[in-house]
């Protein structure tokens, strides 16, 4: 899966109920492919290619590793351990990927 199939298939899980009352910028720094941002408003999203000027949590790491954690196959805390996923800014808010995102669960 290429990171624009990954980030189509995020935009079609979209969980709104579990975004209600978040209002954050998740910025994804891929080492393979195109960097993307999403910003969540309140139950709504909005996904971009490219930077964000003010992230609220920077996710760095590839797509195979973020395609994992979103659809449950990798841990996150043990990509976090192993090195395979950083994250800077808002660590609760970047443990809630795969709640706001839930595909193939």
């Amino acid at each position: 899966m290429t990171v624009d199939e990954l980030f189509a298939s995020m935009n079609d899980n979209f969980n709104a109920s579990a975004a209600a009352g978040i209002n954050a910028v998740f910025q994804f720094q891929f080492s393979d492919a195109d960097n993307y941002h999403i910003v969540i408003k309140d139950s709504d999203k909005d996904i971009q290619k490219g930077d964000h000027d003010a992230p609220t949590v920077t996710v760095s790491t590839d797509t195979a590793t973020l395609l994992g954690v979103v659809s449950g196959t990798v841990n996150g805390m043990q990509a976090v351990m192993t090195g395979k996923l950083k994250a800077k800014g808002n660590m609760m808010l970047a443990q809630k990927l795969n709640t706001l995102f839930p595909m193939g669960q």
